[in-house]
């Protein structure tokens, strides 16, 4: 996957916005059962939240960069605070239905 532009982000940024955190990093950090949790939700939707709970040993960042590593395809929008916003693009044969 090409890495997102400035212009990508600042739009997906701005999507992001109004959306709740979906999933939690706690005290498990990033583990299997939470990535395919996450796999799970990105068959719903491309945009989504993620707190990194204050009991979790991982900074966001750390948690950002775990998450890139562990599910293919997911880029890191933006980190602030102690929140993730992520997008993994639906696949272009299953848009079409759209």
């Amino acid at each position: 996957m090409s890495a997102l532009t400035s212009k990508e982000r600042a739009r997906l940024r701005s999507q992001a916005h109004p959306l709740k955190p979906i999933l939690q990093v706690g005290t498990d950090g990033i583990s299997r059962a939470f990535a395919r949790s996450l796999d799970e939700a990105f068959n719903t939707r491309e945009l989504l939240k993620v707190k990194v709970l204050d009991t979790s040993d991982l900074s966001a960042k750390e948690a950002a960069a775990a998450v890139g590593s562990e599910v293919d395809g997911v880029e890191v929008v933006q980190v602030i605070g102690r929140t993730l916003v992520l997008y993994r693009p639906f696949p272009e044969d299953e848009g079409k239905g759209r």
